[in-house]
């Protein structure tokens, strides 16, 4: 198939970006890397009547350490992110999350906003900023606004932001805390670089073996990704014995909604979510155990 017809727009700034978006009436979107929304417009699940795109903005591009977080401007493309030293050390999470997005070729022009304003039920980067309790920078033409990652996803394609919004940046906090930290992202997919069929997250703080803090996210299940507490809640103030993984592994199990299609069935994407966070737990333990 073929696009349906769209005016098109290319915006030399965020705010022209912000007036185009207003004199759409709600029937604009915005491009970037175009690797998630170019396919929606060939298979006319997205119809809109003007595309801005906003790639050219320079404000819109790089990464910058500020205080307590790493800032992701939204035209960053996911090549550059998984490249910057900055997030392989503040926030590497991130980083393991990009290193399973689609392929060289497809990270090169994705960008890290477009795959959060997209909101796959899949998208890896969606995962690490849930995990991570990531705020969300937008800008309309009348006002500026920052909406938790918690309250942004709200379902399968489908964010906080308004139709007269343009994604500016996302910013992703730094852990801080005594102990070491470790991160894990697990996920299976047909082929490497396919969409997931289910993926898990994991960061975890460690101190003298114990686990402190740790956060896990469920991405795959038919929605919006899932920061799952019911799992993290029993490995608190554990050194994660196999009785506290099977606690946790058994609360996973329940609390989560899993859909079935035509590639997995609701009761494998169970079953695999519990092997996957335990495979996550064991990778976040071993990395903090290297640092």
């Amino acid at each position: 198939m073929k696009a349906a017809n769209f005016d098109y727009s290319c915006a030399a700034s965020i705010d022209e970006a912000c007036r185009l978006l207003a004199g759409a009436n709600g029937e604009g979107r915005v491009i970037a890397g175009g690797q998630t929304l170019v396919p929606l417009l060939a298979m006319r699940l997205a119809r809109p009547a003007l595309l801005v795109d906003v790639n050219r903005i320079e404000e819109l591009r790089g990464i910058e350490l500020r205080a307590g977080v790493v800032a992701v401007k939204a035209c960053t493309t996911q090549a550059n992110a998984l490249a910057s030293e900055i997030v392989r050390e503040k926030v590497p999470l991130l980083a393991k999350a990009l290193s399973f997005v689609g392929h060289t070729q497809t990270r090169n022009r994705g960008t890290i906003g477009g795959s959060l304003a997209n909101a796959d039920p899949a998208a890896e980067i969606c995962m690490a900023a849930l995990a991570l309790d990531c705020d969300i920078a937008a800008r309309s033409a009348a006002s500026e606004r920052i909406t938790p990652s918690a309250k942004f996803f709200q379902g399968a394609m489908t964010t906080a932001l308004a139709s007269d919004e343009c994604l500016t940046e996302a910013l992703f906090p730094i852990w801080k805390g005594e102990g070491r930290t470790g991160t894990g992202f697990q996920e299976v997919s047909i082929r490497r670089g396919d969409f997931a069929l289910l993926a898990v997250a994991v960061q975890a703080l460690f101190d003298d073996g114990v686990c402190r803090r740790i956060a896990i996210v469920v991405g795959g299940l038919g929605g919006a990704p899932v920061r799952v507490h019911a799992a993290a809640a029993p490995l608190v103030g554990t050194r994660l014995e196999p009785n506290d993984l099977s606690r946790a592994i058994a609360a996973l199990q329940g609390s989560i909604e899993p859909q079935s299609d035509i590639h997995a069935s609701s009761d494998y994407r169970r079953r695999v979510a519990g092997a996957l966070l335990e495979r996550a737990i064991a990778e976040a333990r071993s990395d903090a155990a290297k640092v």
